[in-house]
């Protein structure tokens, strides 16, 4: 680790960035040029103590996964999360596979969303990056570890993960989620990850099995969705997804049609945020 070229390429990063290029208000007029090192350490989801130490080069050494935090908030192109890594003393991670380097122009295009609920996953269906909108909407999805972290993976191991749509609409879900997991597997034929997370999925009963063994394959561009949410009932929405040349990771974004019921639930959400509508209700009620 060379903490003091460390220190310096963060705060020579920082300094190229605006609130605004990084999806923050602009807020008052600064005296120095670039982001504040609070609003570095807000974006990366670390304490502005540790982010302090790291660029006074006094802090430990980062792990892999607060260095991947960072060069997304500081949005860093492929070249220069690499170089973030070597100075922390870290391999850099592979350049296809369990990546979860996010480009800066996929998160600029996150950022544009202010009132749409949108998220960036990758395509064995790990969630990478949320607006508030989509914590709002979907809940926060970005907190699970190992082979959790892909919603395929939880849709057949964890029933809480169902709840998030209606009954009904299950065997559709089961049915897409194998179906663009078999499309994300093929172009990942020596991925270990993709293996394991397959061979997991075996063992969990015989509804994936038995989907597998259909050998359906689909890319998922678009979907319509009912989202069940916990306050606001079920929201019927529709799926946009943008996908990158690679095809590893995919920005989806929900928007709701025209003269729905969906309309105004997606701009009450945008003004509750993700707090409890129900405790809101009930507080106005007190009042």
């Amino acid at each position: 680790m060379d903490q003091k070229e460390l220190a310096d390429f963060l705060r020579r990063r920082r300094e190229l960035l605006q609130p605004t290029d990084v999806g923050l208000p602009p807020g008052a007029r600064r005296r120095t040029p670039g982001l504040r090192r609070h609003e570095v350490a807000q974006l990366a989801g670390m304490s502005p103590d540790y982010y302090i130490r790291l660029e006074q080069a006094r802090s430990p050494q980062p792990s892999p996964q607060m260095l991947t935090a960072l060069a997304r908030a500081l949005r860093l192109n492929r070249d220069e999360r690499d170089h973030l890594f070597h100075l922390a003393g870290h391999p850099a991670p592979p350049a296809f596979g369990a990546d979860d380097h996010v480009s800066p122009g996929l998160l600029r295009l996150l950022d544009a969303f202010t009132t749409l609920p949108a998220q960036i996953i990758s395509d064995l269906g790990a969630v990478l990056v949320q607006n508030q909108m989509a914590v709002a909407l979907l809940g926060e999805q970005t907190v699970f570890t190992g082979l959790a972290r892909s919603f395929t993976y939880r849709w057949f191991t964890d029933p809480g993960a169902r709840n998030l749509y209606p009954p009904e609409d299950h065997e559709h879900q089961s049915r897409v989620l194998v179906a663009d997991l078999r499309a994300a597997v093929a172009l990942r034929p020596h991925d270990p990850l993709a293996g394991k997370l397959v061979q997991a999925l075996h063992a969990t009963g015989t509804e994936f099995t038995a989907l597998w063994d259909r050998h359906d394959v689909a890319v998922r561009r678009s979907d319509r969705k009912r989202v069940v949410h916990p306050a606001l009932g079920v929201i019927d929405v529709d799926c946009e997804v943008l996908t990158t040349a690679r095809q590893d990771q995919r920005l989806l974004v929900f928007t709701a049609r025209p003269g729905t019921d969906a309309v105004g639930q997606l701009e009450l959400l945008r003004v509750i945020g993700s707090q409890d509508l129900a405790a809101a209700e009930e507080a106005s009620t007190a009042d």
